[in-house]
């Protein structure tokens, strides 16, 4: 089967399309021929060698939808030609992918794979930002990264929970009409001198060197839920002068810490695509041999909606 690798750290050039044997699922895991695997910042930042580096040839994880063809010691509720979706911590790009049976779950029958890819695992983060900023219709919020595959759902999930005013903050203009079109009351640029009214709540999907302007454009009190790869760093001063606060959001620790509330919200992403209140996005689907350029769109920061790889 054919799997993409890295065997030294860089821009997405490095990636190499490989022939590797078939893996075999484990206790408590899915073989699953990969129909869709998405694409996210995390892969770019993981290739170019930042943060923890793990021992080469690399590869990477990601969402994956496709067929079971095995099912590994111990795995109850899932079975050979079940359709689903989940995480892949590693090896996710690839032809046949192990997927845990906790990040899995049952993509509809009337649902196909690129759906299901880009609204599953996107939706999960965005409804779980939302939840740990514990908005009320009261709330105005701003979303960095918008226009990305968590940022267009989240934009329209803060309109459909009554959020009073979304403000959309995104890399270009050209992303307007895109996020308009989604329900963003107002759509800013990064470099922009001032990012609208100040909001009572940011969510930061891109942290790095924006974080300090993300925590300028909360008001008195505001609260940032901060849910992405890109670090940062702010003055603790800057907090304190304003009553401002920052809160900490990973899925690995909600799932675990809030599972009812993580399996409601599965249900409601499927229940609200279904009826047409939740527009999935899918900016590019790109052929798994050509995974470099999917990640270069990524890189560039073009996207509107999820990057979508397709063996």
């Amino acid at each position: 089967m054919r799997s993409v690798r890295y065997h030294q750290y860089g821009g997405p050039e490095v990636l190499r399309l490989e022939e590797v044997p078939e893996p075999e699922p484990g206790p408590g895991q899915l073989l699953v021929r990969a129909e869709a695997i998405g694409v996210t910042l995390p892969a770019i930042r993981k290739v170019g060698g930042e943060g923890e580096r793990t021992a080469l040839p690399g590869t990477l994880g990601g969402e994956v939808a496709g067929r079971v063809i095995a099912v590994g010691p111990q795995v109850t509720g899932y079975a050979i030609g079940d359709r689903v979706v989940g995480l892949a911590f590693t090896d996710a790009y690839a032809d046949v992918v192990v997927v845990p049976t906790f990040t899995a779950s049952l993509v509809p029958d009337e649902a196909d794979c690129t759906q299901a890819v880009a609204l599953v695992r996107s939706g999960h983060v965005a409804l779980a930002a939302l939840a740990t900023a514990d908005l009320t219709e009261a709330d105005s919020v701003c979303i960095t990264g918008a226009a990305s595959g968590v940022g267009h759902l989240a934009v329209q999930l803060a309109k459909l929970q009554g959020v009073k005013r979304v403000t959309a903050a995104v890399s270009s203009t050209a992303k307007a009409d895109f996020l308009s079109r989604l329900g963003a009351d107002e759509v800013v640029t990064y470099d922009d001198a001032q990012w609208g009214d100040p909001v009572d709540v940011v969510l930061d999907a891109v942290g790095g060197e924006l974080l300090p302007r993300a925590v300028a454009a909360l008001r008195p009190g505001g609260r940032l839920i901060f849910f992405n790869s890109g670090g940062g760093t702010v003055p603790a001063f800057d907090l304190l002068a304003g009553s401002k606060t920052i809160t900490g959001m990973t899925m690995a620790r909600f799932a675990a810490t809030r599972r009812r509330l993580y399996e409601d919200h599965h249900q409601q992403l499927w229940h609200l695509h279904h009826a047409g209140r939740l527009h999935v996005a899918i900016h590019a689907e790109v052929a798994l041999s050509d995974a470099a350029e999917a990640l270069r769109i990524i890189e560039a920061r073009v996207n509107c909606g999820k990057v979508v790889l397709v063996p």
